[in-house]
């Protein structure tokens, strides 16, 4: 027991979401420039991701309790396999494989990750890696799988050994108190604050009044019901990627927009929806539900420490808006509004004292978490410049986190070296092909360029840091 080490309560409830239907891991793609040097991409693994111990940890259960624990048989060569694909090994080919391997689940007999590296794929190499949403967010598990790239194709393999830090041994009790109070802790930091500056207890009572009203509104939230994009589950997933937009022009599009990138790529995604129900002659005439990850550790510090640590916003997404402009004005109305929401905060809050509850408890209270939205999607951050992965360069980085409950349906947003990548994964009784869902999505921003280019000079800044909309003549 000594060599045991508790999973923290919201590790465990990811560890719980796992299904049949949804696997809880994360699947990333990358497609490599050269053929990869497999030695050198193996020791490569052994001087950065067994650097942090989970990599080298399983997961043992037992009734609701679970812990790591170090796997007394580790070879590296259970998580690194070498892959061909059939026919012409192309793009369509590689999508089938990573759905595939998206649909399945991992060996809990072992450290739940792995990977597949795909030789001879269009002159270069791919690889396909799959880990499990317990051991971290997507937010850390992308920088841990981007922390095995470098700069400069020679770089020097070591590094400096990170490992992780167990979270404080803490009984049941008290993490569920603690789950509680981590909604309200920068509430209370404000709190003590107020001995210096007692005029803001009124904005103090309207933050705390805006929590537990926020907390109630996620409660009574009605389900989406089913739909096309929403039903009955296979468990067999499909993925597709478009070709990358170019960062440059979706920041032109947002300036001309008065509206930040994130706005106009939620956009994008509502267009493409609507666009591809309406090709399959679906019903377009009410807004849907999408679950969007909201991250809650510092972007611009390397990850230290796995786990989760980040909440959830249920925005709207309304397809039934025919006019391009007036869906864009709705996304940027809505996602401006969520910014100033506690429900990330609220979200995790939950997750940490689910963790310590009864299994059937919990996935009681997920799937009807799960029920009020529609689909998943990411917006992950990559790096600004090109990286080298073994001394091939990274060409194309791709994602896609899981679905959790009755939600089958997920997109991502990933910017990668002045690029974005959008992709899906989709369960097959929803979405059969996921390509064609990925291609409206750039007939969708190329829409959003259009407007773009008749709204006039970009937004000005005014005083106050808001943005002054342009004239539109």
């Amino acid at each position: 027991m000594k060599n045991r080490e508790p999973l923290s309560s919201v590790d465990q409830a990811w560890l719980r979401m796992e299904s049949e239907d949804n696997p809880m891991m994360i699947t990333a793609l990358m497609v490599l420039e050269s053929p990869l040097d497999v030695r050198r991409f193996q020791r490569l693994l052994r001087a950065r991701l067994l650097a942090f111990d989970r990599f080298r940890q399983r997961v043992i259960r037992r009734g609701d309790a679970a812990w790591w624990e170090n796997d007394p048989h580790f070879d590296l060569n259970n998580h690194v396999h070498m892959i061909g694909l059939p026919g012409r090994a192309g793009k369509r080919e590689l999508q089938q494989l990573v759905g595939d391997l998206a649909s399945t689940a991992l060996d809990y007999r072992h450290p739940l990750w792995q990977m597949h590296i795909i030789d001879h794929y269009q002159g270069g190499s791919a690889v396909i890696s799959r880990l499990h949403h317990c051991i971290a967010d997507g937010i850390a598990l992308v920088q841990v799988l981007l922390s095995l790239a470098d700069e400069r194709p020679d770089a020097d393999i070591r590094v400096p050994r990170r490992r992780t830090r167990p979270h404080p041994t803490l009984g049941p009790a008290w993490r569920l108190v603690q789950g509680s109070l981590y909604l309200g802790r920068r509430t209370l930091g404000e709190t003590l604050h107020l001995a210096r500056h007692p005029g803001q207890l009124r904005e103090l009572a309207g933050k705390a009044f805006n929590v537990t009203g926020a907390l109630a509104h996620v409660g009574l939230m009605p389900a989406d019901p089913p739909g096309p994009l929403k039903g009955n589950l296979s468990g067999r997933k499909r993925v597709a990627w478009a070709a990358p937009l170019d960062l440059a022009e979706v920041k032109r599009v947002a300036r001309a927009l008065n509206g930040t990138v994130n706005d106009v790529l939620m956009a994008c995604a509502t267009g493409a929806l609507r666009s591809y129900l309406q090709d399959k002659k679906q019903a377009v005439d009410r807004a849907v539900h999408v679950a969007v990850p909201f991250n809650l550790r510092p972007l611009d510090q390397p990850v230290q420490n796995l786990g989760n640590r980040f909440g959830f916003v249920i925005a709207r997404i309304p397809i039934d808006i025919p006019d391009v402009r007036a869906r864009y004005e709705a996304v940027r109305e809505h996602m401006l509004a969520l910014k100033r929401s506690p429900q990330p905060m609220i979200f995790y809050g939950m997750l940490n004292a689910l963790g310590w509850g009864p299994d059937r408890l919990e996935r009681t209270a997920l799937n009807i978490l799960s029920d009020k939205s529609t689909l998943l999607m990411t917006n992950v951050p990559g790096p600004r410049q090109p990286l080298y992965v073994a001394g091939s360069r990274l060409l194309q980085p791709m994602v896609w986190a899981p679905q959790s409950g009755h939600i089958g349906l997920g997109l991502t947003i990933f910017s990668y070296a002045g690029t974005v990548q959008f992709g899906v994964v989709a369960d097959t009784n929803l979405v059969r092909r996921p390509a064609e869902l990925a291609r409206h999505f750039r007939a969708s921003f190329a829409e959003l360029a259009e407007l773009a280019d008749h709204a006039g000079p970009a937004a000005e800044e005014v005083p106050g840091g808001n943005r002054k909309r342009a004239p539109t003549g």
